[in-house]
């Protein structure tokens, strides 16, 4: 199998969830049930996916400076600062710290 074959069969997938998406009624949703678990289901795959991205490093754990960004970050979001100032802060914690280690 070579690389068009998968970049091609996983394109065709992604369409199909897609659409599947599409074709589910409404309704579907309304249930307090459903509506909760879509909703706690697409935070906790956010977080997973910063926790993956900031520790990880291949098979091991790594901590580095994207750590402490991280906390920096969580912190002013817990502010309500503007989104461009946490982007911002968050790169100047991670690159001042890269800076002097």
């Amino acid at each position: 199998m070579n690389a068009w074959t998968v970049i091609i069969t996983a394109s065709v997938i992604c369409l199909a969830l897609k659409v599947s998406g599409y074709l589910i009624p409404a309704r579907a949703f309304e249930h307090p049930t459903v509506a909760r678990t879509a909703n706690l289901l697409t935070v906790a795959l956010l977080a997973a996916l910063i926790a993956v991205q900031t520790l990880g490093a291949g098979q091991a754990v790594q901590v580095d400076a994207r750590l402490p960004a991280l906390v920096v970050a969580a912190g002013l979001y817990a502010l309500r600062v503007p989104f461009v100032v946490v982007v911002i802060a968050a790169a100047g914690v991670a690159a001042l710290i890269r800076a002097v280690t």
